[in-house]
């Protein structure tokens, strides 16, 4: 979470889903046009400093393209708050977290491609379809990260749960059983009310077959109820209510648990560890869509049009191949990135197949939509596990408030 999501680890992957920090609220004018002068770019990347791989990232696009990118990265208050604020002043390229850019192309704030001549065509429609709105394409991904199953292969065997026969609710359900009366914990994941709450309960609504436009399905109930059920039963600790993803992982970390739902950025930490992953499955088999998180760079607008061709050019040189996305720790948004990353390191086999199943928060057309469903998700979760209503009752006061809300 997303996305808003825990802050960037010391693993190879870094966080994106739950809400990003936000970019600077004012940037350094720029000057010159294309084939030369300073182009601005806002990241929210502050703690990646000028040795940073992505840093040289951006300077070896600037090289290449004889100019001079003056970056600008800072981690406190809002992004969209932050763009609209400096809407006079814009910066020629904007990094925002993924389900932001529909907020800000209907406030008029960002260009599409057809205006600033970004090639799209080589990116992925899964990672690519979370910067559309009504057809036009606002932004596209540096790169993608999403969720998985992260399984401890000692907690396991010690419980005589063979892993291979996860493959359902069911099944993982009966694992976690097994886990428990060996003595040892559960699962562990976030539930917590924020966006990084609905980013981790979306792959079991979305596995339960459940639709974002009508959050008190029959669906919808029998992924919040699986939720509940762990909780009430002892599978899942009563901290999943609070944890946010970070807090989740560190439980995991201790050794304790069978099982943890949580981010591709957490990878080279479970490397370390010896533990494994899965994917989320679906309430009867197969992989759930686990929902993409990462950030997507955006080219807002500008009084002076001619600065898109090569701002479109900077976009392309960050997002072409596997350079921005490496450098970030995310999947590559094309098959020739990916390539190049699984060719490099083979152990990224399975991120890069989770990415490459995994769905957008803002899919269905949701833009701007979204964020308030999630709010209303990620609320109907907290009170189903805390017990102030039934998950059923949770959902349809969910799915009202959104409907209210949406309208």
């Amino acid at each position: 979470m997303i996305t808003t999501h825990s802050r960037r680890s010391a693993a190879t992957f870094i966080a994106a889903a739950g809400l990003i920090g936000a970019l600077a609220a004012c940037s350094t004018p720029s000057t010159g046009g294309e084939g030369g002068g300073t182009y601005t770019l806002w990241d929210p990347y502050p703690d990646r400093d000028a040795s940073s791989t992505w840093a040289q990232a951006i300077d070896a696009c600037a090289d290449d393209l004889g100019i001079t990118i003056k970056r600008n990265s800072g981690n406190t208050g809002d992004t969209v708050k932050d763009l609209t604020t400096a809407a006079s002043n814009l910066p020629d390229i904007a990094m925002v977290d993924n389900p932001k850019v529909s907020t800000l192309a209907d406030a008029g704030l960002l260009t599409t491609a057809k205006e600033n001549g970004l090639d799209v065509s080589a990116i992925s429609p899964n990672i690519l379809s979370a910067g559309e709105l009504d057809g036009e394409v606002y932004g596209v991904p540096v790169g993608a990260n999403t969720l998985g199953l992260y399984y401890n292969p000692t907690v396991l065997e010690a419980a005589g749960v063979d892993i291979s026969t996860v493959t359902d609710w069911a099944s993982l359900t009966d694992a976690l059983e097994k886990v428990v009366a060996a003595g040892s914990k559960g699962i562990t994941f976030s539930a917590v009310g924020t966006e990084e709450g609905t980013f981790q309960f979306l792959p079991w609504f979305w596995g339960a077959g459940a639709d974002l436009k009508q959050l008190d399905s029959p669906e919808a109930q029998s992924a919040l109820e699986l939720w509940t059920g762990w909780v009430q039963n002892g599978l899942a600790p009563n901290s999943v209510i609070s944890n946010t993803q970070g807090t989740s992982w560190d439980e995991f970390m201790t050794g304790e648990f069978g099982f943890a739902e949580n981010g591709s950025w957490f990878k080279g930490a479970a490397d370390d560890a010896g533990y494994l992953s899965i994917q989320v499955p679906g309430i009867d088999g197969g992989a759930a869509p686990a929902p993409t998180g990462g950030e997507f760079i955006s080219i807002p607008v500008q009084k002076d049009t001619s600065r898109y061709a090569t701002s479109a050019k900077i976009v392309e040189c960050l997002t072409d191949g596997d350079a921005g996305a490496t450098a970030l720790g995310y999947i590559a948004p094309t098959q020739a990135g990916v390539e190049a990353q699984l060719a490099a390191d083979p152990s990224l086999e399975f991120w890069a197949g989770a990415v490459g199943d995994a769905k957008p928060r803002t899919a269905d057309n949701l833009g701007t939509d979204y964020p308030i469903i999630s709010e209303q998700l990620y609320t109907a979760v907290q009170n189903a596990l805390s017990r102030a209503a039934t998950p059923a009752d949770a959902l349809k006061d969910a799915q009202a408030a959104a409907a209210e809300g949406t309208k």
